[in-house]
């Protein structure tokens, strides 16, 4: 049994290493932000989050069909979150490591367990069975559909028949042949005598010749002969057992995995609810493709730091390869950077987008490049620290993926940092990897609107007359002031 509640055709992988640069954009966006919202405290739930936020798909049909899911876990929140406690069997008592290694023990265990696996099973056929009608995602219907066809009455009878026999209330019965040295070899564990008989057919059945013997109380050695030869017996029947248990759990920790992703979109979910904030379901374009609009577009992990609904922008950057972003100091630039890369991140895992409506093509990856604080402990200079990260990206980024650049190369002078620029983001551009970038060089940005370049949009923070900020950022070019005068007016007096 499989859930398949993160790819239409195969298990999430939960052993995959998270990708390069993982790092750095849970630092420049504070992801760790959005992934506390999303796991209240539950640390399985945080982790599982990061795993799926992080490791996204650059393919639109599967993030599609986990957005289905999403939204059937939306409508159906209650019944989502109860199959979830169903599938948390992780604290249950695990047989292997109390019952050993013996074959009797192993067996006496997967019994236990077994029994324990087939109730959660019955609760989920109830689930399915009562509430399958309220989905409409082909995921959770496959999967509805496989518990009713694959769990029907006739299994759960069978099971327990077999449980009920591998008790061995009645004593074990076994066949062996004597092997060398009448030792014996062999050993078969053979199905019970049929007691469904009534007593007239008792009565009339020819008795097979027995030869018994009984161990006294004490006959210690006779014990542990017998219970070998047990052991023997019964060796091949509890290893398959416990690799039934072992199966059947499987299904339930994958189940949990991917629900717990789903948890996560819900308590996310909730928390912008209370907020009044507004959240979309992302259009994704292919990776081929320049797709960029968008709609009271925020920083979802801001507006979740200071618990209130914040300004959003509007804007189109359909086919264009890259979008510099320039203007007033405090204006809004960065937030909105990290809007755009929290709204990739969050589109490629699946889930909805901090947004009235947001639609862009997916990339093969996404990396950032952000400025850093002064570091007392760098051995060399701050230039030099960002070159070395931009090397590293340089060595894994490929065609079609995002790069966020902010406040990137201004460690030196205006002439240098501009030219530096330039020629790294010309050939980024040259290999088909598509640019935000949020800068102060005016050189490095008017250099690019000189060009006139059909594939490139200027966007500007807005500053009303007064000095004001309001957040906003709009089409504008590139000024030659960032406005640094307002700032300490405002400081100073």
């Amino acid at each position: 049994m499989k859930a398949f509640l993160l790819y239409p055709e195969r298990d999430f992988d939960w052993q995959r290493p998270l990708p390069p640069q993982h790092q750095a954009l849970i630092q420049d966006l504070e992801l760790t932000t959005l992934f506390q919202a999303m796991a209240r405290g539950d640390q399985f739930i945080f982790d599982v989050s990061k795993k799926v936020v992080l490791s996204g798909t650059s393919d639109p049909h599967v993030i599609q069909y986990r957005q289905h899911i999403l939204q059937d876990c939306l409508h159906n929140a209650a019944i989502v979150r109860e199959i979830y406690q169903i599938a948390t069997i992780d604290k249950r008592r695990r047989w292997m490591g109390i019952y050993g290694s013996y074959p009797s023990g192993i067996l006496s265990g997967a019994v236990e367990m077994v029994e324990m696996l087939m109730n959660l099973l019955k609760k989920l056929k109830q689930i399915a069975a009562e509430r399958a009608g309220q989905f409409n995602s082909a995921g959770f219907r496959r999967l509805f559909a496989m518990i009713q066809e694959e769990l029907d009455d006739e299994y759960f009878a069978i099971v327990q028949n077999h449980l009920k026999m591998l008790k061995f209330r009645d004593g074990v019965l076994l066949s062996v042949v004597l092997g060398k040295g009448n030792e014996g070899t062999g050993y078969v564990l053979r199905k019970p005598n049929d007691h469904d008989q009534n007593w007239l057919e008792r009565m009339l059945m020819p008795r097979a010749t027995v030869y018994s013997f009984r161990l006294h109380p004490r006959d210690d050695h006779g014990a542990r002969a017998i219970g070998d030869m047990k052991n023997r017996g019964i060796n091949l029947v509890a290893n398959a057992l416990a690799q039934s248990a072992d199966h059947i759990e499987s299904f339930f920790k994958m189940l949990r995995i991917e629900l717990a992703f789903y948890i996560g979109c819900l308590n996310l979910a909730e928390e912008l609810a209370q907020m009044n904030a507004p959240y979309a379901f992302p259009a994704p374009a292919a990776s081929s493709e320049r797709r960029h609009a968008y709609q009271g577009l925020y920083d979802i992990c801001l507006a979740l730091t200071i618990k209130q609904r914040i300004v959003g922008n509007d804007g189109a950057a359909d086919g264009k390869e890259m979008v510099i972003i320039t203007g007033a100091n405090q204006g809004g630039k960065s937030t909105f950077l990290r809007s755009i890369g929290l709204a990739q991140l969050m589109m490629q895992c699946g889930m909805f987008v901090a947004a009235e409506s947001f639609c862009a093509n997916v990339g093969d990856a996404l990396f950032t490049h952000f400025k850093r604080e002064e570091d007392a402990t760098m051995i060399s200079g701050k230039l030099d620290e960002e070159l070395g990260r931009m090397s590293e990206i340089v060595d894994a980024i490929t065609p079609n993926s995002l790069l966020l650049f902010n406040e990137s190369f201004a460690a030196t002078n205006e002439r240098e940092g501009s030219e530096i620029g330039r020629q790294i983001v010309s050939a980024l551009l040259a290999k088909r990897i598509k640019i935000f970038f949020v800068t102060h060089l005016y050189e490095l940005a008017h250099g690019f609107y000189r060009h006139n370049m059909e594939n490139t949009l200027f966007l500007r923070a807005e500053r009303q007359e007064d000095g004001a900020r309001t957040f906003k950022v709009t089409d504008g070019a590139p000024l030659k002031t960032s406005y640094g005068l307002d700032l300490y007016r405002n400081i100073f007096g």
